[in-house]
């Protein structure tokens, strides 16, 4: 896992790199996290942020939507639970994904 305090001044060459891109990307994230955007709220999207961040285990990003997820009316009990049904989810691909290892064992014999 990398450090995201100490790579973090890296932004910076990617701001340089792809401009257009970067503020692209800027602007979406800025439009899904609007307090007036979609029909579900913020502390819902929040909710779904956590959940995504814990499963591609981005520190930064659970810390981040966390505390975002907190702020805009979620309960710490709230996050508890979308890290578990993010868990669930996790856990459940890896039980679907061993199927994978049975059906090539029956292929094979």
């Amino acid at each position: 896992m990398h450090s995201h305090n100490d790579e973090a001044k890296f932004m910076a060459d990617i701001k340089e790199a792809a401009p257009e891109m970067v503020s692209a990307f800027f602007g979406f994230d800025k439009a899904v996290f609007s307090k007036n955007t979609g029909n579900l709220d913020l502390a819902t999207r929040e909710l779904i942020a956590v959940g995504v961040a814990v499963t591609t285990q981005c520190p930064f990003c659970i810390e981040d939507h966390a505390k975002r997820a907190v702020r805009a009316g979620a309960s710490k009990a709230d996050v508890a639970e979308a890290v578990m049904v993010a868990a669930a989810l996790r856990a459940g691909g890896g039980v679907t994904h061993g199927w994978k290892a049975m059906k090539s064992i029956a292929e094979d014999e």
